[in-house]
């Protein structure tokens, strides 16, 4: 052990704590690492840890990291801690340095970024312009974590040895609106410092969570850089659905594209795995700033309407673009975005067998998110809200993805589920009828198909409504240049005055359901989709959503013993006493006070009732109202008395204010929206 981390050690029993005690480390491979935790000792901080020569130099900030550029935070130098300090989260038993409670707040890797240079992939010589940038008293380096990225400094000051301040860089991750320090779970564990408090400790073998590096998982394959990946894809679920062992994605309206990157060259694939590049300049250059020497992504390419929703038929006008001209007035008429939801190689490692949240955590570290390249953020747990929202923002429902599951490229997998506000899917088109009246000159309908396990075309059913006169007379156009003289579908459909196309085009029909013979119930047209093949146009039944699992995990025993306790000391007949919960005293007095005088045969309730019914409710109450103000109208003199309003973290109105002896009332929360 250096120096430094004999310091750590002398100032900790590893007999009584559970912080990790210095070993030699191992070497480590890939981008030095960083890590921030949240620690709640005598005083809340906030640990800004760097990786650097081996062990991890410390800096506790008071007021945590800011995004204002404006905002220069103090950040106190101290002793070096061991590397696997980086993942330690839980509670530091009292008596020991530093006691109270720790979460990993935000962790990832970095890199120095002195006159814009970066060493993402030379550990080397990384650590060295760490060195020399801490014997000169000031440090400029680049994070990607999954709450702090950009470029940030710290500057030591000559008020003091061990004295230095943490700013943010301009960039375009700067930001003087956000408050960062509002985002207070763990990326670790998704415990909060009130968690540790009331009792629920992180559950170490938790899958998910802070990964750093593909080697910190062991379904991580090492695999050369691959020239091409197929998606994967979902099944059609019948109805939302909340459970804590799914994530929930907005459904978006756009264009599926697998992005590879190696070395600064993207390329961009479609879902028929053309390559898609030239036809989007402007995303591809964006793509090409990513840090991440080797890369492939999965992401969504939509364009949004005015109103800031996707929008599939302003994208259209872009999907048949080829000359160089029409694509550079189109990129600046209808610009487009990537929003990335999978992370599926980096750096030598395969990630697709690695479980879903896993790569979900190592994208969140590895993307950096640009004006076009955008991380799409999902739901946990609460499917059904997730749904209700989307579908009240304009979006088709959500895709709810098994957090346990491996990338099943080509597949469509029961791990992800489509739930949508209507049904619809994709049919091939193997032929039309005759139109009549004034559709003549265009067509009637179009026979659609869908291929079975032996690839063969199945008839599904007619869809003639949903069509304008621009979509029929340009159907009719494509119809014509792949007119076949023979029927397509495996057996031939009973169809009156059929005209047969080779099976080449790909539809979006929304429908009422499929029937148990496969035929599509009330079609109507919703467009052409170019950028799906006809081979995925398969039968997919639309399958049961999975049945709820219970989303709330049980009371942790401390919690049943506090509560325990304090319906005990609540027992007490005396008109004033101090109740002990957590360590905390609150003084009590009037507990015999009347609140609710006695009524139609019913004692009178005092406000030791009042308090024992909210010991009682407490664990139910207790989540939803943690993060929001609340107002209590309080009624000193009882329900028919004068009553004035006190808000949390404010002063009481004065009793001139809001006086009321007007209806009865108990006490209202409130959220600000």
């Amino acid at each position: 052990m250096d120096s430094m981390l004999e310091e750590y050690g002398k100032k900790r029993d590893f007999a009584r704590t559970t912080e990790p005690a210095p070993e030699q480390p191992s070497p480590n491979q890939g981008p030095l690492t960083f890590v921030v935790q949240k620690h709640a000792a005598r005083q809340l901080h906030y640990d800004f840890r760097l990786e650097v020569d081996g062990a991890l130099k410390s800096w506790p900030i008071p007021k945590g990291p800011s995004l204002n550029r404006q905002d220069k935070r103090l950040a106190m130098m101290v002793e070096d801690h061991p590397l696997e300090y980086a993942t330690f989260e839980g509670v530091i038993p009292k008596g020991e340095y530093g006691a109270g409670q720790v979460i990993v707040w935000d962790a990832g890797t970095y890199s120095p970024d002195e006159d814009g240079r970066l060493s993402w992939d030379d550990r080397e010589e990384a650590g060295r312009r760490m060195q020399e940038g801490l014997s000169k008293g000031k440090l400029s380096f680049f994070l990607r974590g999954q709450k702090l990225k950009g470029s940030w400094t710290l500057v030591k000051t000559r008020r003091g040895e061990n004295e230095w301040l943490l700013i943010k860089h301009k960039d375009r991750f700067a930001d003087a609106e956000r408050d960062i320090l509002e985002e207070d779970a763990s990326v670790l564990s998704g415990l909060t410092i009130e968690d540790l408090r009331a009792g629920r400790l992180p559950d170490r073998s938790r899958r998910g969570g802070a990964r750093l590096k593909p080697d910190d998982i062991p379904e991580a394959r090492r695999a050369p850089f691959p020239a091409s990946l197929a998606p994967m894809l979902a099944s059609l679920t019948d109805k939302p659905f909340s459970d804590p062992r799914w994530l929930f994605e907005p459904k978006l309206d756009g264009v599926r594209a697998i992005a590879l990157i190696k070395d600064g060259h993207p390329k961009l694939l479609s879902r028929r795995g053309l390559d898609a590049t030239a036809q989007y300049p402007a995303l591809a250059q964006e793509l090409a700033r990513q840090p991440e020497r080797e890369l492939a992504l999965d992401g969504e390419i939509v364009a949004l309407d005015e109103e800031g929703r996707p929008s599939f038929q302003l994208l259209q006008q872009r999907l048949n673009l080829t000359r160089e001209a029409d694509i550079r007035s189109a990129d600046a008429r209808i610009p487009v975005l990537y929003y990335v939801f999978d992370l599926l190689y980096l750096n030598g490692y395969d990630l697709r067998p690695m479980h879903l949240l896993d790569r979900k955590s190592l994208l969140e570290s590895a993307l950096l998110p640009s004006e076009r390249v955008r991380l799409l953020e999902g739901f946990t747990e609460e499917g059904e809200a997730a749904y209700t929202a989307a579908v009240a923002h304009g979006l088709e429902g959500v895709v709810a993805k098994r957090a346990d599951s491996p990338y099943e490229s080509g597949r469509r997998s029961r791990n992800w589920l489509k739930v949508k506000a209507t049904l619809s899917d994709e049919f091939v088109v193997g032929g039309y009828t005759a139109g009549q009246g004034s559709r003549a000159h265009t067509f009637g309908a179009l026979l659609l198909g869908y291929y079975d396990d032996a690839r063969c075309l199945v008839y599904a059913g007619n869809v003639g409504s949903g069509f304008d006169d621009r979509s029929l007379a340009d159907l009719r156009q494509l119809l014509d240049a792949i007119r076949s003289d023979e029927c397509p579908f495996h057996e031939r459909p009973s169809v009156k005055d059929a005209t047969w196309v080779r099976p080449e085009l790909v539809t979006e029909v929304k429908f009422a359901q499929i029937t148990q013979d496969g035929r599509l119930r009330a079609p109507v047209f919703l467009r052409l989709r170019p950028d799906k093949p006809p081979s995925e146009a398969r039968h997919s039944a639309v399958v049961p959503a999975p049945a709820t699992a219970q989303s709330r995990p049980a009371r942790p025993a401390s919690l049943e013993k506090n509560l325990e306790s304090v319906l005990e000391q609540l027992g007490n007949t005396a008109e004033k006493f101090t109740l002990k919960v957590q360590g905390q005293k609150i003084p009590l007095n009037n507990l015999n006070k009347e609140f609710w005088p006695a009524i139609d045969g019913h004692q009178a309730l005092t406000k030791r009732d009042l308090l024992v019914y909210l010991a009682g409710v407490s664990p139910y109450l207790l989540p939803h109202l943690r993060d929001r103000p609340l107002s209590l109208t309080r009624y000193p003199d009882g329900i028919y008395g004068e009553h004035f309003t006190r808000s949390t973290g404010t002063t009481p109105c004065p009793r001139s204010w809001n006086r009321s002896a007007s209806s009865p009332s108990t006490m209202r929360a409130t959220r600000n929206t």
